[in-house]
């Protein structure tokens, strides 16, 4: 059988559930390896964001899918040292499931709801509103194509997003209006 869908998780409920060693066994790894890519030694003026609007859980698969967007999108447009670009978040929290039987008699032989604690199926990371979650340092001249790669990144996130300029606002302001 599949895996549920994502919004079944999205939205947030209850404490965050994240000891993976301690209480919760067999805890899948996490599919996101590497958080930056790009050039990581370069001096990049402009920072652009990508931030969430909405509270939500996000999973782990949709990380590392809006992070190989990203990752292509400015490497085919950019070049790979002309940019750099991290994931902000980290998927902590671990989702659990109480697989319920879908057979004749199945009433019979489970419980239900009744100690449900579910196994562990999946990892997402909690956002807040207004949390920052990949963030792209380029050059002013590049901005556009930042844009363009965040947004392929927030077509696979279950919040909506918006971008911010956190340093080289200045910077941009300038080349759009040399432009």
């Amino acid at each position: 059988m599949g895996k549920r869908p994502a919004r079944c998780y999205t939205h947030v409920r209850g404490p965050a559930n994240t000891r993976v060693g301690k209480f919760v066994r067999g805890v899948p790894d996490s599919r996101i390896r590497s958080y930056d890519a790009g050039n990581r030694q370069g001096d990049f003026p402009v920072h652009v964001h990508l931030v969430a609007k909405e509270r939500c859980q996000i999973r782990h698969t949709a990380l590392e899918a809006s992070r190989i967007a990203v990752n292509r999108q400015l490497q085919r447009n950019i070049g790979i040292d002309d940019y750099h670009m991290t994931i902000r978040i980290h998927p902590h929290h671990i989702l659990r499931e109480n697989k319920m039987m879908a057979v004749a008699g199945a009433d019979r032989i489970q419980d239900g709801m009744r100690r449900s604690f579910g196994k562990s199926t999946d990892r997402a990371a909690r956002v807040k509103v207004g949390q920052e979650l990949i963030t792209v340092r380029i050059h002013p001249e590049k901005y556009h194509e930042a844009l363009d790669a965040l947004k392929r990144a927030s077509d696979r996130f279950p919040t909506p997003c918006s971008y911010k300029i956190g340093k080289g606002e200045e910077l941009v302001k300038e080349y759009l209006r040399k432009k």
